[in-house]
């Protein structure tokens, strides 16, 4: 019930704000380098914790963090997602999410290059 939730909320903001049509990524190396980025254990390691149901490549069942859906509806604004991936201890002090960026796991190239992939979703 709470991902169909989720999934219902997603459709009504894209409704309701609907992308730019610019803002498309056009470069699928960087979508792909993003991908090998989150999938990577030793780098972002998303799928640990979140499922992507929309990635064919994903075959997680992850459940501890919301999934990876409807990301460029959830985090329009790339700054925030941005920061939520170099340090989510900023938006939740409770969060257990790595603070990819604060701890350098990933540089700033590779967060944005895991959010071109994360938009795809």
């Amino acid at each position: 019930m709470r991902l169909s939730s989720l999934v219902f909320a997603i459709v009504a903001s894209l409704l309701h704000n609907p992308l730019p049509a610019g803002d498309v990524i056009e470069n699928n190396s960087r979508v792909d380098e993003g991908r090998r980025l989150a999938h990577d254990f030793d780098k972002g390691n998303c799928l640990a914790c979140h499922a992507a149901p929309t990635d064919p490549q994903a075959i997680t069942k992850a459940n501890i963090a919301p999934p990876l859906i409807g990301m460029r509806a959830r985090f329009g604004d790339r700054q925030a997602l941005r920061s939520q991936i170099w340090d989510a201890a900023k938006r939740n002090p409770e969060t257990i999410m790595p603070p990819f960026g604060r701890h350098k796991i990933l540089s700033n190239d590779e967060i944005e290059l895991i959010i071109d992939y994360l938009y795809t979703l």
